[in-house]
């Protein structure tokens, strides 16, 4: 079975091609437009062994959703990896299991995800 990942950003183009490439590559993606619609699949009963995580979106931002992650035991332990258009505001401060600036290189991406789906924290 395909290891699902949350592709969380509010870029409709970035969106669709990291998902494509990711499907291509055997994953399944599961798209979220912004942090609250993925706080709402993952407490829903939605999986994910891996959160591709923006920073800045509408409606609920990357740091306010990786604060209720965290703050939530049964999503807390999902890794994340966050992509963003930031140089390096406040991206150390994420905890995140890697990070890239936009433009991303879409293989530099699903080589992390493939490390950590096979060596889950």
């Amino acid at each position: 079975m395909a290891a699902n990942v949350l592709v969380v950003d509010d870029d409709p183009n970035l969106v669709r091609l990291m998902s494509k490439f990711l499907t291509l590559e055997g994953f399944a993606p599961v798209p979220a437009a912004n942090g609250a619609e993925a706080l709402r699949y993952l407490r829903g009963g939605g999986d994910a062994s891996v959160i591709l995580l923006d920073l800045r979106m509408p409606v609920m931002d990357g740091w306010t959703f990786r604060r209720e992650q965290k703050g939530d035991p049964g999503l807390a332990g999902i890794p994340i990896v966050v992509l963003s258009g930031m140089e390096s505001d406040g991206v150390q401060d994420m905890d995140a299991a890697a990070s890239f600036h936009k433009p991303v290189s879409f293989p530099e991406v699903v080589g992390v995800i493939r490390r950590l789906c096979e060596n889950p924290r």
